[in-house]
């Protein structure tokens, strides 16, 4: 809730309670692709860097991305949550536990995003839209195709909760598969779940209403949703509805229709696409050079010759979604948690004090896993990330910060 005037300073570091669990503070590790499954399925590099992170400080590590099914993958050599997988995320929640640490587990669908030629399966889709990742459209789901996606879905977050993950968080952004039903430029279906936002907002309350009833009120379960797609204009007056992406007056509709539903924890809201605007999520440099390099053949040469038009820089500032996340904060009553540059104790005092409830980072604990432990020690501890976003490449070959491993030379220091 929005802090009442007069009232104390909230500490980011104090214990806080996430609907039924228990914090050690207010921070949260928030899902950063780790690219470290190159068979799908747990390994000990992922493990040590969810230990690594635990460790740092973090109250909840967010193990990214978590698909529901081998279709549902960005590529095939993305985790996907079945029986196989299950004892390797065991030993990931295990280490995450013993440095006293949460997990949570991102449950999603790429939707358009997934690489179907990798993944030898067809990406899903709203309807037949470009997926150009596997040089495809997606297979238009039918209506007597939702129960199953439903069920998978809920499969997926119950084998995460019994293999000892704490929290799900279910990714309803970036234009993955419920995020492009949501889209009124990605969403032109003329049945229950197109048109209106209440029906295009359908699918997705369906899937939290079926998470929620497989793992029980034990688990906690928020949802990142997606304010701005960074199609079109995110504030007021944004101009014909075809030629837009799901804007944050509608966020705020969907966040108050998951409020009455009563499925939810909280909502961590993000924004971009990484169907169409991938930056805007991030904001800093734009490093189209080694997103080039880390493909090969058509898309290598997309990237060359679009980088500028599809890779775009938008200029950083610490918190800078809040001015899109404060109207969300005001528009619900659930617990908000803010992501977007928050990388030092300003930024999350900023935070708490603008009513918001908890904090995720990102980019910053690539840098400085250990960030949280010193500037709870030192509140005038400086973040080392410059926001070059060179991290963001890695994401295809070992997620990491190539200034920190040395492979690229440190501006500052």
């Amino acid at each position: 809730m929005p802090p009442v005037s007069g009232t104390p300073p909230v500490d980011p570091f104090a214990p806080a309670r996430l609907g039924p669990l228990r914090l050690r503070n207010r921070l949260i590790k928030c899902a950063t692709f780790e690219g470290m499954t190159p068979e799908a399925l747990v390994t000990d590099d992922l493990i040590e860097f969810h230990r690594e992170h635990a460790a740092g400080g973090v109250a909840i590590s967010t193990v990214a991305y978590c698909a529901i099914s081998p279709e549902g993958r960005t590529d095939r050599h993305q985790i996907w949550l079945r029986e196989a997988a299950a004892p390797g995320l065991r030993r990931l929640t295990g280490a995450i536990h013993d440095e006293g640490a949460l997990a949570a587990a991102q449950l999603g669908h790429a939707g358009a995003v997934a690489n179907s030629t990798s993944n030898g399966a067809k990406a899903l889709g709203p309807g037949a839209i470009p997926a150009p990742m596997g040089m495809s459209l997606t297979h238009k789901i039918g209506l007597d195709e939702i129960p199953a996606l439903r069920t998978r879905f809920a499969e997926a977050a119950r084998l995460a909760v019994d293999s000892g993950f704490d929290a799900i968080e279910v990714h309803c952004g970036h234009n993955y598969l419920l995020s492009s039903f949501l889209s009124p430029l990605l969403n032109h279906r003329r049945d229950a779940y197109g048109g209106s936002l209440v029906n295009r907002a359908r699918l997705a309350r369906e899937v939290l209403e079926s998470v929620r009833e497989a793992v029980g009120s034990g688990v906690a379960v928020w949802a990142k949703l997606n304010m701005y797609d960074g199609v079109g204009r995110p504030g007021p007056g944004r101009g014909p509805k075809p030629w837009r992406g799901f804007n944050v007056d509608e966020a705020c509709e969907v966040a108050r229709l998951f409020e009455a539903d009563g499925h939810l924890d909280a909502i961590e809201p993000t924004a971009g696409s990484s169907l169409l605007n991938p930056m805007y999520l991030f904001h800093g440099a734009a490093p189209r050079a080694s997103f080039a390099r880390a493909f090969h053949g058509p898309m290598r040469a997309g990237l060359q010759i679009g980088g500028p038009f599809f890779l775009k820089a938008y200029p950083y500032r610490d918190a800078y979604l809040l001015p899109l996340a404060r109207e969300l904060r005001a528009a619900t009553a659930l617990p908000v948690i803010l992501l977007g540059g928050v990388t030092d104790r300003a930024s999350m005092d900023l935070a708490l004090a603008e009513g918001f409830d908890f904090v995720a980072m990102g980019r910053a604990l690539l840098r400085e896993p250990d960030l949280p432990r010193r500037i709870a020690a030192d509140p005038a501890t400086a973040s080392k990330c410059v926001h070059c976003n060179e991290c963001m490449p890695t994401i295809y070959s070992h997620t990491r910060c190539p200034i920190r491993t040395g492979e690229l030379p440190d501006p500052v220091a």
